[in-house]
C-alpha cells in the first residue's frame, strides 16, 4: 500500500527502509534535505513540505508520524490534522504520553480522521529484526493498516491492544519493566566486576547465561557484544538518560496504587547515575561524622 511517513530519524529511516523492502510504496517527509535524500536513494518518494506529503497520497490516506515526543509531535499532528480529511488515518509511533494520545485520538475523531497511537519497540535493530507493535485505536482503521504493522514487525509482533491511547500505554509499561531488567543485569554485573580474585570474564558468563538460565534474554547478547568489545567498558560514561515512559510508569503506578519498587528504584538509579557527586551522600557523611565520630573524606 502507499503511506506518507514522516520523520526519517535513526527508527524512522530504518521503518520506511523495511516497508519498501516489504514492497509498499512510501512518500517521506523530514525537515532535513539530508534525511529526504537518503530516503529517495532507498527507493522512497519524498515531498518538501507536510501539504506536498497529503497531496501525493491517494484516498484514503495512512500517514505515519514518527518524530520526538512533546511539542514536536503535537505540532506536527496539529499541521497534519488541518491537511487530512475524513476517512484518512494518522499513527503516531513515537513515545507519545498516552493521555496525550487518548487527547489527539478525540480531537481527531471529530474530523473524521482515525488515529492509531503505535507503541514501537525495536530500536536501531528494527531494520533487521522488525519492531515490536502495540497498537491502540479504533479496530477498523487497524484493519485497513495491518498490511504496514505486518510488515515492520516480525511474525505475530503486531496487534491491536485496546482503544485510543492503550498502544502508547502499553509501550509505557513496557519501558519501565525495560528499566528494571536493565538496572538488575547492570547490579549482577557491577557484583562480579568487583570480586577481583576472579577474574571473571562478563562477556563469556553473559553468553553462558544465554544459554538455557532463565535470565537469558537479547539484553544479554547485547551485554555479551559490549563487553567483548571492550571488556571494562572504559570508554563508556555512566550517565544515564531517561525518555520519560519510566517516569510515567512510576506516575501510573502511585495513580493505580500499585506498588512497582523495581520499576520505582530503577528510574531513581537513572537520575543518580547523572550526579558527579551526590549531594545527600554528603549530607549522610556530615552527620554520621557528627553523631559517631566517623571518619569524613575531604574533597
Amino acid at each position: 500500500m502507499k503511506i506518507g511517513f514522516v520523520g526519517l530519524g535513526k527508527m524512522g529511516a530504518s521503518m520506511t527502509e523495511r516497508l519498501l523492502g516489504g514492497g509498499h510504496e512510501v512518500v517521506a517527509y523530514d525537515l532535513s534535505e539530508d534525511a529526504r535524500e537518503a530516503a529517495r536513494k532507498k527507493g522512497a518518494g519524498t515531498a518538501d513540505s507536510l501539504r506536498a506529503l497529503v497531496k501525493a497520497l491517494p484516498a484514503p490516506r495512512v500517514v505515519w508520524v514518527m518524530v520526538p515526543s512533546g511539542k514536536p509531535t503535537e505540532m506536527t499532528i496539529s499541521s497534519l490534522a488541518e491537511l487530512l480529511e475524513d476517512g484518512d488515518i494518522l499513527i503516531d509511533g513515537g513515545n507519545s504520553r498516552y493521555t496525550d494520545s487518548v487527547r489527539r485520538g478525540e480531537a481527531l475523531r471529530n474530523k473524521g480522521i482515525a488515529f492509531l497511537d503505535a507503541g514501537t519497540s525495536g530500536g536501531v535493530w528494527g531494520l533487521k529484526e522488525g519492531y515490536c507493535l502495540m497498537v491502540g485505536g479504533d479496530e477498523a482503521a487497524y484493519g485497513t493498516a495491518e498490511p504496514v504493522f505486518k510488515t515492520l514487525a516480525p511474525e505475530n509482533g503486531c496487534a491491536r491492544v485496546g482503544k485510543s491511547g492503550a498502544g502508547h500505554y502499553v509501550k509505557m509499561v513496557h519501558n519501565g519493566v525495560e528499566y528494571a531488567l536493565l538496572e538488575a543485569y547492570a547490579e549482577g554485573f557491577e557484583i562480579m566486576q568487583a570480586k577481583k580474585e576472579y577474574s571473571l570474564d562478563l562477556g563469556a558468563i553473559s553468553a553462558l547465561w544465554n544459554r538455557g538460565s532463565v535470565v537469558r534474554s537479547w539484553l544479554l547478547e547485547l551485554a555479551e557484544t559490549a563487553f567483548r568489545n571492550e571488556p571494562g567498558l572504559a570508554s563508556v560514561k555512566g550517565y544515564v538518560e531517561d525518555t520519560g515512559e519510566g517516569r510515567w510508569t512510576v506516575l501510573e503506578a502511585l495513580e493505580e496504587n500499585v506498588p512497582a519498587p523495581a520499576i520505582t528504584l530503577s528510574l531513581l538509579q537513572r537520575v543518580r547515575s547523572r550526579q558527579q557527586e551526590s549531594f545527600g551522600a554528603k549530607v549522610i557523611a556530615a552527620l554520621r561524622n557528627a553523631f559517631g565520630g566517623h571518619a569524613v573524606r575531604k574533597e
